[in-house]
Formats: structure tokens, sequence, C-alpha cells
């Protein structure tokens, strides 16, 4: 899932549901499997409001909608725009697991659940938080025409909706912002930090 995150542009899948909990991003049943593989988990992303109990597409939820049904793994779709609260109930990871499974690298929402947030930037998936109004600008822009694009600029720390030429700049712990635009977890940026490491271990023995 390690992806450089710096500029995406792109398409996006309007999720306008307050309180969109980890259950609806991925149902439970799916936390017991021991694959680690993207594609089982981006299956799974909403799942039961995808299909229903027979497992078939319903044709009225958004993602099955001819415009937004192709995935963000074909290149389209890689910022999805949600409601407030995103990511609410329990802590699992899973729900991030999903999300960057399905091909998402940025989730739009006037709030997240913190543990939610950090699971996402730990998945390589920038949480952006934006204003209630510019929210709700989003959601018109696409709704008016489905191919409107936005535009996030890690460095810069902005959103933009290009249909309108608005932008809010958004807050990210700068360390998390150097390993996404880096591609780096924990690990490679300690594996990076090392002689640094050493030698202040040298210096305070």
């Amino acid at each position: 899932m390690k992806q450089k995150i710096d500029i995406v542009q792109s398409t996006c899948i309007p999720l306008q549901i307050d309180n969109c909990n980890t259950d609806l991003i991925i149902p439970a049943r799916y936390l017991a499997s021991t694959t680690r593989d993207p594609k089982f988990f981006g299956d799974a992303f909403m799942h039961d409001l995808r299909f229903d109990t027979e497992g078939h597409p319903v044709a009225d939820f958004v993602m099955n909608r001819p415009e937004y049904r192709e995935a963000p793994r074909a290149g389209v779709h890689e910022i999805i725009v949600g409601g407030q609260n995103w990511g609410s109930g329990s802590s699992r990871e899973h729900a991030a697991w999903a999300i960057a499974g399905y091909g998402v690298k940025v989730v739009i929402a006037g709030s997240f659940a913190d543990i939610h947030r950090n699971n996402l930037l730990n998945c390589f998936v920038l949480p952006v938080t934006v204003s209630p109004a510019f929210l709700q600008e989003l959601f018109a822009t696409i709704a008016a025409n489905p191919q409107a694009e936005v535009r996030v600029d890690v460095a810069a720390q902005t959103v933009t909706n290009l249909a309108t030429g608005r932008s809010e700049h958004f807050d990210i712990n700068s360390y998390k912002k150097y390993c996404l635009m880096n591609a780096y977890d924990d690990i490679d940026f300690l594996l990076e930090n090392k002689d640094k490491i050493e030698k202040w271990e040298q210096a305070h023995k």
C-alpha cells in the first residue's frame, strides 16, 4: 500500500453519509481474514451498501451508478468526498485497508474519527478536513458534473475545486506529511535516520 502522495487530481466518489462508521466501510465478518491482499479488502469496501444479501449490486447506491462504477484502481475516482464524522465506531484498521485497497488516495470529509484518521495515514491515504460550506460546494459540483475534478496538493496543504477555483487549506501532522510525500512508513523513516540515531546514542552514553 506504500505510495507517494504529493499531488492528487481526480474525479470523486460522493459518499454523502454523516457518521459513516467503520462497520459500513468494511463489515465485521471480513476482520477474521488473515490475508493482507489489497484487492480482497478493496472488494469489501462499503460491501453491504453496494450489494444486497444475494450479492447483487444495489442499483441506486452511488458507487454502482454508471458515472461512479469504475473503481479507482482503473485510475479514476481516487478521491472520496464523505460527510461529517467519517470513520466513527470501532477502531478497526481494516477500514483503512479497505479504502486503500479500493484504490482511494484521498478522503475529504467534514471531520474524522481520530483513530481512523491515523489509520488512513498509516495506509498512505490522506484524510482532508474541510469546512461545511466547502464540503457542500464539492457535493453540489459533483452532482452537477460527475467528471468534475478536485486537486489536492500535499506540499501546499490545499484542496481545490477545479470547477469553481475555490481552495481551502488543510492541516496535517508534519511527520506524516513527510512520510506521505516520500512513501515512508515508520520503519523507513527510522532507517533513513539511522546514522543520526546512532550518533545521538553515542553522544548520550
